[in-house]
């Protein structure tokens, strides 16, 4: 079937307004969790400082692709000369998912500053994210001797945020190995992002459904691949935190300083 039954024409959207504000919420509100926990315990020991970049510069980039399609008329235009005119699938909830999620991943990344981690940003991280940025430079450079169009830097934005999205996780999946614990990672963020991961899928393959053009998948990948991968990761961290890992005790939130040192040798395992 390639278009939902016109006798539900005028519901099938309204169900995806839904499904996509719902993601929204559930997405949105995964941040909040860590970024408390943060604050609760006044650290941010356990939390990979490598996740904290990527997650600020994905989200960047994935707000500037978001905004473009949604907001800039000649974009919309280049993207229905390439898609046999029909319109591109980025919706309200996209754009507001997107910015919100740049600014609460700055929040939290700044909290590294005011609680002081130990940790510094890798090596890896460093040249993962210079590199990015030269070849955005230079995708920006092509656009002015017209060997590209802006559309194409946006696309580029969009498949660095999905890359970023495979590999941010990488570094708290290991550090959570490398302590035995997840401690100082919120499974709260977790449990929401699968939601969001799900959500979003669901109603980028029912926007699909509903105007015929399957290519809408195609032509927003960044937002299938994003519930995609997120949906692999929070099954991986649900792993470790409730099969493999399920010590709670919070040896920051050691009520004196003995009993940090009774735990101190659990956490450094």
């Amino acid at each position: 079937m390639d278009t939902l039954t016109s006798t539900s024409a005028n519901t099938w959207p309204i169900i995806s307004n839904i499904i996509g504000w719902t993601y929204f919420l559930s997405w949105s509100c995964s941040f909040y969790p860590q970024t408390i926990l943060n604050f609760k315990r006044k650290s941010v020991q356990g939390l990979s400082i490598d996740f904290l970049y990527y997650n600020v510069f994905g989200f960047l980039c994935y707000s500037i692709f978001n905004l473009a399609f949604f907001f800039s008329e000649d974009v919309q235009d280049e993207y229905r000369r390439r898609h046999q005119d029909s319109d591109n699938l980025v919706r309200a909830n996209d754009v507001l998912f997107a910015v919100h999620a740049f600014l609460i991943s700055f929040l939290t990344l700044s909290q590294t500053f005011i609680f002081k981690s130990d940790q510094k940003l890798s090596v890896t991280a460093k040249t993962f994210l210079l590199t990015f940025i030269v070849f955005i430079l230079t995708a920006i450079g092509a656009v002015f001797t017209e060997y590209i169009k802006w559309i194409d830097v946006l696309y580029f934005l969009s498949y660095i945020k999905l890359l970023i999205s495979f590999i941010k996780y990488i570094p708290q999946l290991w550090m959570n190995y490398r302590r035995k614990s997840t401690i100082g990672w919120s499974i709260h963020n977790i449990l929401l992002d699968l939601s969001g991961g799900i959500l979003s899928v669901a109603q980028l393959v029912l926007d699909a459904a509903i105007s015929g053009d399957w290519s809408g998948i195609t032509g927003d990948p960044v937002k299938f691949g994003l519930g995609f991968v997120a949906i692999v990761f929070d099954l991986l961290f649900m792993s470790q935190h409730y099969i493999f890992y399920r010590e709670r005790y919070d040896f920051y939130l050691a009520v004196d300083d003995s009993e940090r040192q009774a735990l101190l040798p659990t956490e450094q395992s």
